[in-house]
C-alpha cells in the first residue's frame, strides 16, 4: 500500500480508502446502492482492510440506509470495540450537515446546514455510535449557503481545541467556496480545510477546471467519491454479464456502451482491470490524496488493491483522454 499526505497536513493516509456508505440494514438510500453490507461482512472488509495497510476509512452519520442513519457509524463503533488496537491503527473521517429522516430531538433545526448548533450536537451524537473520543477527519457534507463562515469556522475550531476533531475537510463544494472558507479561517489564525471531498472520473472531469488547480495552490488533498462513476467505469464490456449491475449503472451501460466497450479493449491490452485503471488514472493526479472504495466483500476489496501500486504510461493516459475527453482544454496558467 502506498501512502501519501492528505493536503499540506503531516497527516499520511493510505492512497485507498474504505468507504463505508455501504454498510447498513439492506434498505436503499435512494442515491445508489447503499445499505448491502450487513455487520458481519462489514467487520470481514475491514478487518481485511487494515491488514492490507488501509489506514483511512470514510463515513458520515447518515450512512446506514434511509430511516436507518448512523447505523454505519454503530457498526463501525462495535468493530472497533473489538479491540487489537483496530482503533488506534485507524484516521477515521465523518461527515456532518445531512438530515436524519427521524429525529425529533433538533426540532425546527433538523434541516440540512452547518450551524454551530448543529455541528456540536451531531458530532456529539457521532462520537458516541463510533465509540471514540475523536475523529481525526471532520467533514461538511455538502456546502450551506445560508450560514456564514464565522459561525461554521467557531464550530469546528471547538471541535479540533476541544480534541475531538484534528482536521477539518469539505465534501461537494466548489473552488470559490473553499478558497472563501480557507480566507476566513487565516483571519482567525486557523489551519482551515486540509481536505475535500469530490467526484472525479475518466466520465466526470469537470473539477480539472477549477477544483483541482485550486486544490493544488491551497494544499488540498483531494478524495474521489465514486471513483467508478457508480460501478460504470468497473464494468467488463467485453463480458457485462460477469458481475451484476445496479440500476444505475445499466442506465449507464446503455448510454456509453461504445465507450465502456473501447475502455474494456485498453484495459485487456494492457492486462488491467477496469477498475484498477480506473483508480490508478485518479491517482495519478498529485492533487488527488486517496480514493474511496466501497466494496460489498473482501474479493471486491483484494481485486483493487494492486490499484495502489499501479503507473499508467504516456500511451495509455493519451488513450483514456481520447476516450473521455477533458471537459476542456487545460488553462496555461496552471
Amino acid at each position: 500500500m502506498r501512502y501519501g499526505r492528505l493536503g499540506r497536513s503531516g497527516l499520511y493516509v493510505s492512497k485507498l480508502c474504505l468507504g463505508t456508505a455501504n454498510f447498513g440494514t439492506g434498505v436503499s438510500s435512494g442515491a445508489g446502492d447503499w445499505g448491502v453490507v450487513d455487520e458481519r461482512a462489514a467487520f470481514e472488509i475491514m478487518d481485511f482492510a487494515l491488514d492490507a495497510g488501509i489506514n483511512f476509512f470514510d463515513t458520515a452519520n447518515v450512512y446506514g440506509g434511509k430511516e436507518h442513519r448512523g447505523l454505519t457509524e454503530t457498526i463501525l463503533g462495535h468493530w472497533f470495540g473489538q479491540g487489537g488496537n483496530r482503533r488506534e491503527r485507524v484516521v477515521l473521517a465523518t461527515k456532518v450537515g445531512r438530515v436524519f429522516e427521524r429525529s425529533d430531538l433538533d426540532g425546527p433545526n433538523n434541516v440540512e446546514g452547518l450551524s454551530l448548533y448543529k455541528i456540536r450536537r451531531h458530532v456529539e451524537a457521532s462520537l458516541r455510535r463510533l465509540a471514540t473520543d475523536h475523529v481525526e477527519l471532520i467533514q461538511m457534507h455538502k456546502p450551506d449557503p445560508l450560514t456564514g463562515w464565522e459561525e461554521i469556522w467557531e464550530a469546528f475550531e471547538g471541535l479540533v481545541r476541544s480534541g475531538k476533531a484534528d482536521y477539518v475537510g469539505s465534501s461537494n463544494h466548489d473552488a470559490w467556496q473553499i478558497v472563501k472558507a480557507q480566507e476566513c479561517a487565516r483571519r482567525r489564525g486557523f489551519m482551515g480545510l486540509v481536505s475535500e471531498q469530490h467526484l472525479y472520473t475518466p466520465m466526470s472531469r469537470a473539477a480539472e477546471n477549477e477544483l483541482l488547480p485550486m486544490a493544488r495552490d491551497e494544499g488540498i488533498g483531494v478524495t474521489v467519491f465514486s471513483p467508478l462513476f457508480r460501478g460504470f467505469l468497473g464494468v467488463d464490456a467485453q463480458n457485462p454479464r460477469k458481475r451484476p449491475m445496479s440500476a444505475e449503472c445499466q442506465t449507464l451501460f446503455k448510454r456509453w456502451r461504445d465507450r465502456a466497450e473501447r475502455y474494456s479493449r485498453l484495459c485487456r491490452e494492457i492486462g488491467e482491470t477496469e477498475a484498477n485503471v480506473t483508480l490508478a488514472w485518479e491517482l495519478s493526479r498529485p492533487e488527488v490524496a486517496a480514493v474511496i472504495v466501497a466494496p460489498a466483500c473482501v474479493d471486491d476489496l483484494r481485486e483493487v488493491l494492486p490499484a495502489a501500486e499501479l503507473a499508467l504510461d504516456g500511451g495509455v493516459m493519451a488513450a483514456i483522454d481520447d476516450i473521455f475527453p477533458p471537459a476542456r482544454e487545460p488553462s496555461p496558467y496552471v
